[in-house]
């Protein structure tokens, strides 16, 4: 029995048990027995408790080795100390799946780690796939399942909605439940000993009831489960997530939670982009997207049309746009020319279509008639005033008519309250989305429309990188024989050089009269560096001279460097200084570096150097493998890009060369598990070349 086949029994049993089912109500399993005939149950239902009895009618099992071999789910509400056992009986008459609400597990501290832990051993033995512990349930519609103890049955509809918080999922339900909002399936992970995000974005993508996915998380423990099943399911249909924990305060509350460790936020931020997911910052906006994204088509360009019967609204509306990716649609001749002809010689011919204040439905009806047909127009968002001269209802229907008849994207925004109520609820029922003010409508509409080019993005291509790996393994190897952490910049250089990285010309020089006659070689001016095993930070120890430009200057420099360095650092060998040509004229800084994050793996980072990584933190960030177009984007998607392309007449960097050393970046980060960080800082490019000056690498010892 495969896990597949396992998540459709979970989702569609043909027989359901709850452990712990219980007569009294308001106890968890009692509950779960009036939810699961309150949706319309029609397959077997069987309540297990060892006193026997009825339950709403139901006999009850008492010994769960009465019950059918094969079982496609059991529901569990016993104490902890007892679920282990039940668990490990429902695996010996072949039990498929289970849910376990009962709570008291690895979020409860050591005793219930322990728990958890021989839990997911019996589940592994068995081939159970569970969901929980310390969960809400799982809810299914269509099949009539609610195995949840939660108040109230949502309805049907084609959103499918998985939390890792069951709190959240009560107050979402309760929300749903007032906005008529509908879910194809509903799942509280809780602590995901087995089932986690990954199982249930390969099951929903497959899932012909679901047309978006919406997940709420506190943490990714398979990183790499998560992104090959997110990619897969973002190519083929909307998946929105909130990620909670971005902040100290919230990260230490997610691990006290659910005894999770939340991710860094950055790492977060590319995995989700990286993999398709549109991440959202709050419940309103996924619910919104997930309106918009399940009852609209996407648009197809960024050309937004905006009808509005009042100016204000319309500039908003506009502003909201130009601060967007999208664009306010130029509409074509014919278009203006036909809306010349009915609205009035006041009205507003351009974008935004301003029908003014007296408009009725019919001058909606007749201008988004003329607004539909035009083909540079991508969406469209109907604004609305209630005033005295509008039938408010029937330019909603006005607006439907218009939605069911362009295959375009149509929103409203029906602003007020009271006046407007009636025909907000037939936009909504209409799958018109409808919003209050017109700044979250035009947000939907971009975000619509960025997922319409990520889906339609080019397949990724990957460049070659030819390096020596006996010589990189050679300079690894000894520092992890001799227990030594950090691969500083005299040993570095052999990794870069096993690469093939441009570097500047260097020389390792242990005497003053080595030093000059490297200088001499690499030719003046030249820079010298401290070079020591133990002595990573070389300007802490003022070990950098720049600007060297005759012998007199380079030996007196070498003796000052690595006295003063063994004056500061008692502890630390000095092997001399490497002797290194100058910076070529004309170069910026940047630093190109990778963390081996513990949920995704290396994540890479780019920025300028100097105070723009240090003060400004103007960096962006993305997970390895890297792709050529990954590596345009990661330059690109910094504040400062603008320095490296080049102001007032100044040459734009050679970007190609760039490009190539974080490729470089990212294949040695997947060649070299051993290395927890490493850091290109400064490289040095200038319109013709790019150099890596300096590197530092820290080893998993």
């Amino acid at each position: 029995m495969t896990l597949k086949d396992n998540l459709h029994a979970f989702f569609h049993p043909d027989a359901v048990a709850v452990i712990g089912a219980s007569s009294t109500p308001g106890k968890v399993g009692h509950t779960v027995v009036t939810n699961m005939l309150s949706a319309g149950y029609t397959g077997k239902l069987l309540p297990v408790n060892p006193k026997g009895g009825v339950i709403e009618g139901l006999p009850v099992t008492t010994d769960i080795n009465d019950l059918p071999r094969g079982l496609d789910l059991a529901v569990i509400a016993v104490p902890p100390k007892f679920v282990v056992e039940a668990v490990r009986e429902l695996g010996k008459i072949g039990a498929k799946s289970a849910i376990v609400i009962t709570a008291g597990f690895k979020e409860a501290g050591k005793e219930g780690y322990d728990l958890e832990e021989d839990l997911k051993e019996v589940c592994g033995e068995y081939g159970i796939s569970l969901l929980g512990p310390n969960c809400l349930g799982m809810m299914n519609g269509a099949a009539g399942v609610n195995a949840s103890f939660a108040a109230g049955q949502p309805g049907l509809g084609s959103i499918a909605f998985f939390s890792q918080s069951g709190a959240l999922c009560v107050a979402i339900l309760d929300w749903a439940l007032g906005a008529n909002i509908g879910f194809s399936k509903f799942v509280s992970l809780g602590n995901k000993a087995v089932l986690d995000e990954a199982d249930m974005l390969e099951y929903l993508n497959r899932d012909e009831a679901t047309k978006v996915i919406l997940g709420y998380i506190e943490n990714v423990e398979h990183g790499e489960a998560f992104l090959k099943e997110a990619r897969r399911a973002s190519l083929n249909k909307p998946v929105i997530m909130i990620k909670s924990g971005t902040t100290a305060a919230g990260a230490k509350a997610a691990s006290s939670h659910t005894g999770a460790i939340a991710g860094s936020d950055q790492s977060y931020n590319a995995a989700f982009h990286q993999s398709g997911v549109i991440r959202v910052g709050d419940v309103a906006t996924l619910f919104n997207l997930a309106q918009a994204f399940s009852s609209q088509p996407l648009p197809k360009g960024p050309n937004l049309a905006v009808v509005t019967n009042a100016g204000g609204p319309g500039i908003l509306a506009a502003d909201a746009a130009d601060r967007s990716r999208l664009s306010m649609a130029e509409l074509s001749p014919r278009t203006i020319e036909k809306l010349q002809e009915f609205l009035p010689s006041y009205a507003a011919f351009y974008n935004p279509v301003d029908i003014v204040a007296d408009a009725d439905a019919k001058r909606y009806r007749q201008t988004l008639d003329v607004i539909g047909e035009d083909p540079m127009v991508h969406s469209i968002l109907v604004l609305l005033t209630p005033t005295a001269s509008v039938d408010i209802e029937k330019a909603a229907e006005a607006v439907v008519r218009t939605a069911r008849r362009w295959a375009k994207p149509v929103f409203a925004c029906f602003m007020g309250k009271t006046k407007v109520a009636g025909a907000r609820k037939m936009l909504m029922e209409a799958g018109v989305p409808c919003y209050a003010f017109p700044e979250p409508a035009v947000h939907s509409i971009e975000t619509m429309y960025q997922y319409y080019l990520w889906k339609h993005r080019p397949e990724p291509e990957y460049a070659e990188v030819t390096r020596d790996m006996e010589a990189v393994r050679k300079v690894i190897d000894d520092h992890l024989r001799r227990r030594q952490a950090e691969v500083v910049e005299f040993e570095a250089q052999q990794v870069l050089r096993a690469y093939g990285l441009p570097t500047p010309r260097t020389r390792l020089a242990r005497t003053s009269d080595e030093a000059v006659a490297a200088a001499e070689e690499i030719g003046y001016p030249v820079v010298l560096k401290i070079a020591s095993p133990n002595i990573s930070h070389k300007t802490d120890v003022g070990g950098v001279a720049v600007n060297l430009v005759n012998a007199r200057e380079v030996m007196e420099t070498f003796k000052e460097i690595t006295a003063r360095a063994q004056r500061m650092r008692r502890d630390a060998y000095i092997a001399g200084c490497l002797v290194q040509e100058m910076a070529p004229p004309g170069v910026r800084e940047v630093i190109i570096g990778f963390k081996r994050d513990e949920q995704f793996g290396p994540m890479l980072m780019f920025g300028l150097g100097g105070v723009y990584v240090e003060i400004m933190k103007d960096i962006s960030f993305k997970l390895a493998p890297l792709s050529k177009q990954d590596a345009f984007e990661i330059v690109r998607e910094i504040k400062s890009y603008m320095l490296l392309k080049g102001l007032r007449g100044e040459k734009p960097v050679n970007f190609a060369a760039l490009e190539r050393i974080i490729v470089v970046m990212s294949r040695l980060a997947q060649d070299l598990p051993e290395v927890l960080e490493a850091e290109f800082n400064p490289i040095l490019v200038n319109n013709e070349r790019a150099l890596v000056a300096d590197v530092r690498m820290t080893l998993r010892v």
